[in-house]
């Protein structure tokens, strides 16, 4: 089924439009004539974009499904809304809820494919070690994780239907999103101007066997490229994971990330971001107003809980890219390469010094 409007243009829809994968497959998709993008998200978009920015609240059924029945048929669904609760259960609850709404009030008009994103906590990244590396096809943990339902309502509401789905597992996925709760280039980028402004080293603030261990991110633009191979190549009714595809150990790549910001290497120092962090918003103020930059609000230039997630891994976290790349997508990334760039980005944009 293809509801392509004019010669070969594809209509799309991007759910968290604005968030570290939503933005970021935004301005991909804007990139190429061939897109007609329509994204969605509570806020407005801050910054001029070639997509179409619908505000709706995918929570509020009622309100949502006459606003999305107006957009038309489209071929694909991106969806990358998300929202954090605290307890499981909740998660399971609102994030099936982002997912059935938006499918449910789409698919009426015309719909091909559903591309889902999930990510390493569909291993049980958050609950500790895990086998790796991980394979889609992995036992699922004890549940609730919100992962499995939603990935369940696709299996089996696509029974019958005339659009398929497709799920993409990234991990650590990396690039610019104002106020986005999983930025880690963010929370890197404020740590080193906060850590630079007040005189002290560069020091990984996380454990010190997380330091040792392997991890592994996911560029947003590999991510972006992944998700229009996934919408219009991927065989249907699977799930890939996808990252860099390399690994890294923050021991070897810390003193890189410091030359980064051109500061020097300190011994790591555990503590808890989201505790330490918390009243250092007049210096990022101060940093802001000494070199001009893009004046963020600091509650949402980094999410420091998510960073002492990602520094207190005390386990290897590996996810196996056999299966995506024998599907026929092979892209890689140098993750150091990605580090560089991205916080050359930022300067650009004036969000760091």
């Amino acid at each position: 089924m293809s509801n392509e409007s004019g010669k070969g243009r594809k209509r799309a829809i991007v759910s968290g439009g604005l968030g570290v994968i939503g933005r970021n497959l935004v301005d991909h998709l804007s990139a190429h004539d061939d897109w007609e993008i329509i994204a969605l998200s509570r806020r407005s978009a801050d910054f001029p974009s070639a997509a179409r920015f619908v505000p709706v609240d995918l929570l509020d059924e009622t309100a949502a499904r006459p606003v999305l029945a107006g957009l038309g048929p489209v071929d694909y669904i991106f969806h990358a809304a998300y929202q954090e609760h605290a307890r499981p259960a909740d998660q399971v609850a609102v994030n099936l809820a982002l997912l059935r709404n938006l499918v449910t009030g789409v698919e009426a008009a015309g719909l091909a494919r559903v591309v889902l994103y999930e990510g390493a906590k569909y291993y049980g990244v958050h609950l500790g070690p895990f086998t790796t590396p991980a394979r889609e096809d992995d036992p699922r943990h004890m549940p609730p994780n919100f992962y499995y339902d939603q990935e369940d309502w696709l299996a089996e509401n696509s029974k019958g239907k005339a659009w398929d789905y497709c799920v993409l597992r990234p991990d650590v996925v990396c690039g610019f999103a104002v106020g986005s709760p999983m930025s880690l280039i963010m929370v890197l980028a404020v740590y080193a101007a906060i850590s630079r402004e007040l005189g002290r080293p560069l020091r990984f603030p996380g454990t010190p066997d997380c330091y040792g261990r392997l991890a592994q991110v996911t560029d947003a633009g590999i991510l972006a490229r992944a998700s229009t191979w996934a919408a219009t190549q991927a065989p249907p009714n699977q799930a890939y994971n996808v990252t860099n595809g390399d690994l890294f150990r923050w021991y070897r790549l810390w003193p890189k990330l410091a030359a980064m910001f051109d500061m020097a290497v300190g011994e790591p120092q555990t503590i808890r971001l989201i505790d330490f962090m918390a009243d250092k918003a007049p210096v990022w103020d101060r940093v802001v107003a000494k070199y001009g930059l893009t004046p963020i609000p600091y509650e949402r230039a980094a999410a420091w809980g998510f960073g002492d997630f990602v520094f207190r891994c005390d386990f290897d976290v590996i996810s196996s890219t056999t299966k995506i790349r024998q599907a026929g997508f092979a892209d890689i990334v140098d993750s150091e390469d990605m580090f560089a760039r991205m916080f050359a980005e930022l300067r650009r944009r004036r969000v760091i010094p």
